[in-house]
């Protein structure tokens, strides 16, 4: 059994819940201690022990049987690690998470983003970073993964309409998520976010970049990351964090800051996918066909009640999480089947012309 001081490791975000497994762990060296990874390099992984951070290594035995599960370590993971005769740190065992946020890359493969997330904090500027669509997205991926979500529009003292654009999320975002317009810098703005702060708390910050997702972290957590302004013409941030990092905060809690991704894909099937957008789906029970897809169906209650630029985003979502779904053989024949239209296409085309 490994041993732990619960006290120590709740400021990085120990639960009962983790701790109640850790003491399952089948460990009987009395060196190891239960750590959490707050980094994860190319040659190394970074784990925290409640009051330090230290380099690590995965021990060759385990990192087989993580690759036999198709697993990689993420920054939120729980584990156990202990020195060896040179000082240096092993980790020797790894803790199953009990949430995951992740993405899917354009090549459909899964990107985990962080683990034991209990809250995500969605960071979008009220000024040219303003995107309901982007946001929508970042719904997807935490709600899919069963991650409480708070919404924060960032910029707000220096950005038009704030009003507007709050309605505007409003009329889209599902009515349970909290949403706040704040600025960033300042400890009276950010002191709306305490509830979500109290102690043995993990939090994430997701966003573009240049949303200000690490100026957010500075004022919580009285860190001193490097931020940068936005580029002028189009709003987009420069990458100031380039690596997920945990931050302790005053407060107790912790927060995982993660670079800006500019292609989001979510990791769920298309069921989970759908019910994200509880409005559609409440609507959809009206609709006149059970399998209707609210395009050009007759008796759609969809249409027309939901915003335009919601539902196209939403038939979007699922044509991704399809493509998720698909085997490489099964994208082949749907490669293969759209030629077949395109060429088809052409010809008449031809024939038209002739």
């Amino acid at each position: 059994m490994i041993a732990f001081d619960f006290a120590q490791l709740r400021l990085i975000g120990l639960q009962q819940a983790i701790a109640s497994a850790a003491t399952q762990l089948d460990i009987s060296s009395p060196a190891a201690q239960l750590m959490r990874v707050c980094a994860v390099h190319r040659d190394s992984i970074g784990v925290h022990d409640g009051i330090l951070e230290q380099p690590a290594q995965i021990l060759p035995r385990l990192l087989h049987e993580l690759q036999a599960q198709d697993t990689i370590l993420a920054i939120g993971d729980w584990v156990a690690a202990e020195a060896d005769g040179h000082g240096a740190l092993w980790i020797t065992a790894h803790l199953s998470p009990v949430t995951q946020i992740a993405r899917r890359g354009n090549d459909g493969r899964r990107q985990l983003l962080a683990s034991n997330v209990d809250t995500a904090l969605l960071v979008m500027g009220l000024d040219e970073d303003f995107n309901p669509r982007r946001l929508e997205r970042y719904l997807a991926i935490v709600l899919a993964a069963q991650v409480s979500l708070v919404v924060v529009l960032s910029k707000a003292d220096v950005a038009d309409d704030v009003p507007g654009k709050l309605a505007q999320l409003r009329q889209r975002l599902p009515p349970h998520v909290p949403l706040f317009a704040i600025d960033t810098r300042h400890a009276y703005d950010v002191a709306i976010l305490e509830p979500w702060l109290s102690a043995g708390q993990t939090l994430v910050l997701l966003g573009s970049s240049g949303a200000g997702k690490s100026s957010l972290t500075n004022t919580l957590c009285a860190a001193e990351q490097a931020t940068n302004g936005v580029r002028h013409g189009d709003g987009r941030g420069r990458h100031t964090t380039t690596a997920r990092s945990l931050h302790l905060c005053t407060s107790g809690a912790c927060i995982i800051d993660t670079p800006g991704l500019r292609s989001w894909r979510a990791d769920a099937d298309v069921e989970t996918l759908a019910a994200t957008f509880d409005d559609i789906a409440a609507l959809a029970a009206a609709c006149q066909f059970r399998d209707c897809r609210h395009a050009s169906e007759p008796g759609c209650a969809v249409r027309g009640a939901v915003d335009g630029d919601r539902l196209r985003n939403y038939h979007k979502l699922l044509r991704d999480a399809r493509r998720s779904e698909e085997t490489p053989l099964e994208r082949i024949a749907a490669r293969a089947r759209w030629k077949t239209v395109l060429k088809a296409g052409l010809e008449r085309g031809k024939d038209k012309r002739r």
